[in-house]
């Protein structure tokens, strides 16, 4: 059974998006068909500014980029992508024996990079990857979107003492550091984790991390 075979019989592969952007046509049509034939959805773009014009439209997915194309290469692509703080998967194509390019672009963020001409094999299982990878950094941002969502209510009071707890505090070092007594930080604590809808202090702390919270310093007395 072949790549193709074997890559069409997974469902997860068949909802997700690869976006092509290669300034060569013959190139684009090949990848089309290629991905297509393993129920793969594509959609192909001869230029980097025509992709970037698009991508306020489109699904998330993985970027199949050629890294030589004129007037907007695929390294000013990446870079406009991190800019508009866009995570998605990016694959890029290189020419034969251009190992420190690719090298170049995985330290820019590319997940994987593929020599012209490549194989399908090649091609396929870059994309097993990058598929999941995906869907985990989907998963990541919802965490993190909840987590923001979560802390924006709590008040003020709230917000400090689940800081302070970030930096590892006790209550009574809380009480000390906010000059407040010890059972209205227990009661800020309470309330915190009533917003926050978590049932522990492990889950309360991770949900503040998540939410991007610093921890607090302790102010000395």
């Amino acid at each position: 059974m072949g790549a193709i075979e074997i890559l069409a019989e997974d469902d997860t592969l068949k909802s997700h998006y690869v976006y092509v952007v290669d300034d060569d046509r013959d190139v684009r049509r090949s990848l089309s068909f290629m991905l297509g034939a393993a129920e793969i959805r594509s959609h192909p773009y001869g230029s980097g500014a025509d992709f970037l014009e698009a991508l306020p439209d489109l699904e998330p997915g993985c970027v199949l980029l050629d890294l030589r194309m004129p007037q907007m290469d695929g390294f000013h692509v990446m870079e406009a992508l991190k800019e508009r703080n866009i995570d998605w998967p990016v694959v890029v194509m290189t020419g034969h024996g251009e190992v420190p390019i690719a090298v170049r672009a995985m330290k820019m963020g590319a997940v994987d990079f593929v020599e012209k001409p490549f194989s399908e094999q090649a091609l396929l299982s870059c994309f097993q990857q990058a598929f999941t990878l995906l869907e985990e950094r989907a998963a990541s941002g919802k965490r993190r979107r909840e987590a923001h969502e979560r802390a924006a209510l709590l008040t003020a009071r709230e917000k400090e003492v689940l800081a302070a707890l970030v930096a590892g505090q006790s209550n009574k070092q809380i009480a000390q550091s906010l000059g407040i007594s010890l059972r209205t930080v227990e009661m800020h604590r309470g309330n915190m984790m009533d917003r926050l809808g978590a049932s522990s202090l492990a889950e309360a702390l991770t949900l503040a991390l998540e939410a991007g919270i610093q921890p607090a310093t302790e102010k000395a007395h």
